[in-house]
């Protein structure tokens, strides 16, 4: 009997295969009950099943062989399949995307295949996996007690607001988890928060005001300054280059380096960044307000500021984002044991 049914692609279309494994979409997977016996004892059971019944799974007879439906579809069982072949048949599958590791997961467990159970927890090392769906992540991990997955789950979920919105798998675990997850987000904001009130981080990487291209040579007073003044704010020369600088800096910092006074939008950055950080402690957020400070500058058209503009940030963006995950990664996840 053959239905509406197909053949599966290689390898799971070998001439000399004993059995078929019928999908729920209807793909027939001709494979060696040998290979998926030795992988797990809940396919040798299911391989035991000595002819065609009306109780059992066994739809019938296609080529010879005796055709078995499973309730997986043919793009699950193909990966868990590959899973259980030798690796000179059939290469490890890539988990890219959360779905399929869900389904492959579930089908790892209903056969009893422990070794795939721990492959799978291992794809939710995957960066894409991670990036896209980090909550999710972490309750699968956490359920399936993968502790190292678990704790690198917990870091992508940085890169979401402190309080998430409600995700598929959160029945998956316990409000001790959960909350357990939301304290090591905010210890995380807070910690990074609190690098605002020193700026010895960022002395200490340029040396010297010089090293700091955005800084002014030396701050000027307002009655050494020549030209249109601005109200509590004056005009200064900035980096190598002697041009006059158009940018407006304030009388009073709030991040003042090496007794210069930095550009106004330098401030504006520091102090909306470090107020998004303490919701979102991670690169992502570093990055998507030094692109916004860079279309601001070129946009006041700064005839010295706009044109390094991007090059000076980026710089500064990559110094800003290593002290931010250096102190995150002090921060210690704490979860009962399971």
């Amino acid at each position: 009997m053959s239905g509406d049914s197909a053949y599966a692609a290689a390898p799971f279309d070998h001439a000399k295969a004993d059995i078929i494994l019928r999908s729920s979409d209807n793909i027939d997977f001709r494979v060696f009950k040998l290979f998926l016996s030795l992988a797990s004892l809940s396919f040798e059971k299911l391989f035991e099943i000595p002819q065609p019944t009306e109780a059992s799974n066994v739809q019938g007879i296609k080529d010879g062989l005796a055709v078995i439906r499973v309730q997986e579809n043919s793009k699950t069982l193909d990966t868990l399949l590959r899973f259980c072949y030798p690796c000179t048949l059939a290469d490890d599958p890539k988990l890219e995307v959360l779905k399929d590791l869900v389904d492959v997961l579930a089908a790892a467990r209903k056969y009893s295949l422990t070794t795939i159970e721990r492959k799978v927890y291992q794809a939710l090392s995957n960066p894409k996996i991670l990036e896209a769906e980090p909550l999710r992540c972490f309750a699968i991990a956490r359920r399936g007690r993968a502790h190292e997955e678990t704790i690198l789950a917990a870091k992508y979920t940085l890169t979401q607001p402190l309080i998430p919105s409600w995700f598929q798998e959160i029945s998956l675990i316990s409000a001790t988890d959960l909350l357990a997850l939301l304290t090591y987000h905010q210890k995380c904001g807070d910690a990074v928060y609190a690098l605002r009130s020193d700026v010895l981080w960022i002395q200490s990487h340029y040396g010297s005001s010089e090293g700091c291209p955005w800084l002014p040579r030396r701050s000027k007073s307002p009655s050494e300054t020549k030209g249109p003044r601005v109200k509590g704010l004056y005009v200064t020369s900035v980096g190598d280059d002697n041009s006059s600088c158009r940018c407006a800096t304030s009388t009073t910092p709030t991040y003042k380096l090496f007794k210069s006074q930095p550009p106004k939008w330098w401030e504006d950055f520091m102090m909306e960044t470090f107020v998004a950080l303490r919701d979102k402690p991670c690169r992502a957020t570093v990055e998507s307000f030094v692109a916004k400070t860079v279309q601001s500058v070129r946009k006041q058209g700064c005839p010295t500021c706009s044109v390094n503009i991007s090059e000076h940030m980026r710089d500064f963006s990559e110094v800003m984002t290593r002290k931010v995950e250096e102190v995150v990664s002090r921060v210690a996840l704490t979860l009962m044991l399971l």
